[in-house]
């Protein structure tokens, strides 16, 4: 479904509320929009955490991608969440029937203040130096960018102004999902798929990991998974079936259950990563090309047990943007298969390191 639909419903709407205004003194109703993957999506709590905080009694309504909508289901913080992608009219007209709101948070692409506006957002903030330039005009209050290094979910957080909320497992309930064949604990899960063949890690060393938490002196059962599309992955690493492979089998909803239920994950940087965040589960997470400073630990997630493996300083790790936004002390990859042969940054990371953060997350 093309996008202009969505745009033939929202920008007129948008084009009507446009005008001086003034930040309202009284918050009923807060909408947070955008149009963010899994994990960006998951972050976005460390703010509604806080607009709970600051307006105990407000409606607060908060966009997702359509496939996280039921990990929203028991309303974490008493939000409701709404399913939106450009690509369905329908969500665009859905989200404006909300309306109006008092309070308006765009974080990522500005461009979605046409839609707060649409919905009658009275106030909209978000953060600056957007590109190009028209969609910071759309904004009533730009938020600067910190000066020093912030995890992603903690940058959220201040488009609302400062506060110190830590996640509690309790703040979000596990969602209804459909029945699967859950594992017997105690197990490990090693998810190998990512977004990008530059984050995959060798064959061989997934193997060689595996092989040692089936041995250790406190065996653990190893669970492979991958998200639709990449079961390959697995027959690659595991072509014996030696361990029961889940790739590709479940939705958001059971590899929730899936992660609830493990005394440990190991995956690359990916949305799975920040799921396991929200469900308690231990967590080692292999940094390639990301940047361990944006998505490793977190102030609001300090009570999760993590731990980052990452080549530190590695020399191609130095685009230094984020939402299209020059950052000063960014460093990252996100460049493609066609600029990048092989994932060097990946393949940096030894198996002995690994297993010796797994082991430190797996001591008592």
């Amino acid at each position: 479904m093309s996008r202009l639909a969505t745009r033939a419903h929202v920008v007129p709407r948008a084009l009507l509320r446009l005008g001086r205004r003034a930040r309202p003194t009284r918050i009923e109703r807060i909408l947070v929009a955008h149009h963010l993957l899994l994990g960006d999506t998951l972050m976005l709590g460390a703010l509604l955490a806080r607009l709970r905080r600051q307006h105990p009694r407000a409606d607060i309504v908060f966009t997702v991608p359509p496939a996280c909508l039921p990990l929203y289901a028991a309303r974490p913080w008493g939000i409701e969440a709404i399913a939106f992608d450009p690509r369905r009219p329908g969500d665009a007209r859905a989200v404006t029937r909300r309306g109006p709101f008092d309070l308006a948070y765009v974080p990522g692409d500005n461009r979605h203040a046409l839609l707060a506006r649409a919905a009658g957002a009275r106030w909209v903030v978000a953060f600056e130096r957007d590109t190009p330039g028209w969609k910071n005009r759309l904004i009533d209050e730009l938020i600067p960018w910190p000066d020093r290094p912030t995890h992603l979910a903690d940058l959220f957080a201040r488009l609302a102004g400062e506060g110190d909320e830590v996640f509690n497992v309790e703040d979000w309930r596990a969602p209804p999902h459909a029945p699967f064949a859950l594992p017997a604990p105690p197990y490990v899960v090693l998810h190998v798929g990512a977004g990008s063949p530059l984050r995959h890690w060798e064959p061989q060393r997934w193997r060689a990991l595996a092989e040692h938490l089936r041995q250790r002196a406190a065996p653990l059962k190893v669970v492979w998974s991958a998200g639709p599309g990449e079961e390959g992955l697995v027959t690659a690493i595991d072509p014996q079936q030696r361990h029961p492979s889940l790739a590709g089998q479940l939705d958001l909803a059971q590899l929730w259950h899936l992660l609830a239920g493990a005394s440990l994950l190991v995956a690359p940087d990916t949305g799975v990563v920040h799921l396991a965040r929200i469900t308690g589960t231990p967590t080692l997470c292999l940094f390639g090309p990301g940047s361990d400073v944006l998505f490793g630990a977190s102030r609001f997630w300090r009570a999760h047990r993590f731990e980052a493996v990452i080549a530190a300083d590695f020399p191609c790790r130095d685009q230094r943007t984020l939402f299209k936004r020059e950052i000063a002390w960014v460093r990252r990859c996100q460049r493609g298969t066609d600029r990048c042969a092989a994932p060097a940054c990946m393949d940096a990371l030894g198996v002995d390191t690994a297993i010796a953060a797994c082991e430190r997350l797996l001591a008592p």
